[in-house]
Protein backbone atom coordinates (compact mmCIF):
# COMPACT_ATOMS: atom_id res chain seq x y z
CA UNK A 1 0.00 0.00 0.00
CA UNK A 2 1.33 3.43 -0.95
CA UNK A 3 1.83 5.98 1.81
CA UNK A 4 -0.70 8.81 1.93
CA UNK A 5 1.42 11.37 3.80
CA UNK A 6 1.00 14.56 1.79
CA UNK A 7 3.86 13.99 -0.66
CA UNK A 8 2.98 13.22 -4.28
CA UNK A 9 4.16 10.02 -5.96
CA UNK A 10 6.70 11.81 -8.17
CA UNK A 11 8.35 13.47 -5.17
CA UNK A 12 8.29 10.24 -3.16
CA UNK A 13 10.12 8.53 -6.02
CA UNK A 14 12.74 11.28 -6.22
CA UNK A 15 13.20 11.32 -2.44
CA UNK A 16 13.67 7.55 -2.23
CA UNK A 17 16.11 7.65 -5.16
CA UNK A 18 18.08 10.33 -3.33
CA UNK A 19 17.97 8.29 -0.12
CA UNK A 20 19.27 5.27 -2.05
CA UNK A 21 22.35 7.31 -3.02
CA UNK A 22 22.76 8.38 0.62
CA UNK A 23 22.52 4.71 1.59
CA UNK A 24 25.12 3.73 -1.01
CA UNK A 25 27.59 6.32 0.30
CA UNK A 26 27.00 5.11 3.86
CA UNK A 27 27.64 1.47 2.92
CA UNK A 28 30.84 2.28 1.01
CA UNK A 29 32.09 4.49 3.85
CA UNK A 30 31.21 1.77 6.38
CA UNK A 31 33.15 -0.79 4.36
CA UNK A 32 36.17 1.49 4.01
CA UNK A 33 36.14 2.26 7.73
CA UNK A 34 36.00 -1.48 8.48
CA UNK A 35 38.90 -2.08 6.10
CA UNK A 36 40.99 0.53 7.89
CA UNK A 37 39.99 -0.91 11.28
CA UNK A 38 41.29 -4.30 10.14
CA UNK A 39 44.50 -2.98 8.59
CA UNK A 40 45.66 -0.08 10.74
CA UNK A 41 49.13 -0.54 12.21
CA UNK A 42 51.80 1.54 13.85
CA UNK A 43 52.35 3.42 17.05
CA UNK A 44 48.71 4.49 17.55
CA UNK A 45 47.32 1.13 16.45
CA UNK A 46 44.96 0.44 19.35
CA UNK A 47 43.63 4.00 19.55
CA UNK A 48 42.81 4.13 15.83
CA UNK A 49 41.58 0.53 15.80
CA UNK A 50 39.02 1.47 18.48
CA UNK A 51 38.21 4.82 16.84
CA UNK A 52 37.42 3.17 13.52
CA UNK A 53 35.30 0.54 15.29
CA UNK A 54 33.25 3.26 16.99
CA UNK A 55 32.81 5.01 13.66
CA UNK A 56 31.74 1.96 11.68
CA UNK A 57 29.26 1.07 14.45
CA UNK A 58 27.68 4.53 14.05
CA UNK A 59 27.62 4.09 10.28
CA UNK A 60 25.95 0.68 10.66
CA UNK A 61 23.16 2.29 12.70
CA UNK A 62 22.75 5.03 10.11
CA UNK A 63 22.62 2.48 7.29
CA UNK A 64 19.72 0.70 8.96
CA UNK A 65 17.91 3.99 9.63
CA UNK A 66 18.33 5.15 6.01
CA UNK A 67 17.02 1.85 4.64
CA UNK A 68 14.06 2.03 7.01
CA UNK A 69 13.33 5.64 5.95
CA UNK A 70 13.17 4.45 2.33
CA UNK A 71 10.71 1.77 3.39
CA UNK A 72 8.60 4.27 5.36
CA UNK A 73 8.26 6.27 2.16
CA UNK A 74 6.90 3.26 0.30
CA UNK A 75 9.93 2.01 -1.63
CA UNK A 76 12.25 -0.96 -1.35
CA UNK A 77 15.85 -0.40 -0.30
CA UNK A 78 18.70 -1.36 -2.54
CA UNK A 79 20.83 -4.05 -1.00
CA UNK A 80 23.49 -5.40 -3.33
CA UNK A 81 27.10 -4.36 -3.65
CA UNK A 82 26.55 -3.69 -7.34
CA UNK A 83 23.72 -1.27 -6.56
CA UNK A 84 25.72 0.48 -3.86
CA UNK A 85 28.72 0.91 -6.17
CA UNK A 86 26.53 2.25 -8.97
CA UNK A 87 25.04 4.96 -6.74
CA UNK A 88 27.93 5.98 -4.49
CA UNK A 89 29.87 9.20 -4.99
CA UNK A 90 32.80 7.83 -2.99
CA UNK A 91 35.86 6.13 -4.45
CA UNK A 92 37.26 2.81 -3.35
CA UNK A 93 40.96 1.96 -3.40
CA UNK A 94 41.22 -1.82 -3.86
CA UNK A 95 44.58 -3.30 -2.99
CA UNK A 96 45.82 -0.14 -1.29
CA UNK A 97 46.30 0.32 2.42
CA UNK A 98 47.44 3.80 3.34
CA UNK A 99 49.41 4.57 6.47
CA UNK A 100 47.60 5.94 9.52
CA UNK A 101 47.65 9.54 8.28
CA UNK A 102 46.47 8.42 4.86
CA UNK A 103 43.58 6.49 6.40
CA UNK A 104 42.53 9.50 8.46
CA UNK A 105 42.75 11.84 5.47
CA UNK A 106 40.81 9.50 3.20
CA UNK A 107 38.03 8.98 5.73
CA UNK A 108 37.86 12.71 6.45
CA UNK A 109 37.57 13.52 2.74
CA UNK A 110 34.79 10.94 2.36
CA UNK A 111 32.83 12.26 5.34
CA UNK A 112 33.18 15.81 4.01
CA UNK A 113 31.94 14.66 0.59
CA UNK A 114 28.93 13.05 2.26
CA UNK A 115 28.25 16.18 4.34
CA UNK A 116 28.21 18.39 1.23
CA UNK A 117 25.81 16.02 -0.54
CA UNK A 118 23.57 15.86 2.52
CA UNK A 119 23.38 19.67 2.70
CA UNK A 120 22.08 19.76 -0.87
CA UNK A 121 19.68 16.89 -0.20
CA UNK A 122 18.30 18.64 2.89
CA UNK A 123 17.67 21.81 0.87
CA UNK A 124 15.98 19.77 -1.89
CA UNK A 125 13.78 17.94 0.62
CA UNK A 126 12.61 21.20 2.16
CA UNK A 127 12.33 23.41 -0.93
CA UNK A 128 11.74 21.12 -3.89
CA UNK A 129 9.94 18.11 -2.36
CA UNK A 130 8.23 19.78 0.64
CA UNK A 131 9.33 16.88 2.87
CA UNK A 132 10.38 18.32 6.19
CA UNK A 133 10.46 14.84 7.76
CA UNK A 134 13.20 13.57 5.45
CA UNK A 135 15.01 16.92 5.71
CA UNK A 136 15.04 16.57 9.50
CA UNK A 137 16.10 12.93 9.23
CA UNK A 138 19.00 13.85 6.91
CA UNK A 139 20.00 16.73 9.15
CA UNK A 140 20.53 14.25 11.99
CA UNK A 141 22.57 11.97 9.71
CA UNK A 142 24.63 14.97 8.58
CA UNK A 143 25.35 15.98 12.18
CA UNK A 144 26.72 12.49 12.87
CA UNK A 145 29.05 12.82 9.86
CA UNK A 146 30.09 16.28 11.06
CA UNK A 147 31.05 14.84 14.46
CA UNK A 148 33.07 12.05 12.87
CA UNK A 149 34.75 14.52 10.49
CA UNK A 150 35.61 16.81 13.40
CA UNK A 151 37.15 13.88 15.29
CA UNK A 152 39.23 12.84 12.27
CA UNK A 153 40.33 16.43 11.69
CA UNK A 154 41.65 16.59 15.27
CA UNK A 155 43.99 13.67 14.54
CA UNK A 156 45.40 15.50 11.53
CA UNK A 157 46.49 18.69 13.29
Amino acid sequence: MKPNIGINDKNLKEITNMLSAVLADAVVLYTKTRKFHWNVSGQSFMELHKLFETQYDKLAEAIDEIAERISKLGALSIGTLKEFLQLTTLKETPGKNPDQQGMLKELLADHETVIKALRKNIDDCEDKFKDKGTADFLNNIMQQHETIAWTLRRYLR
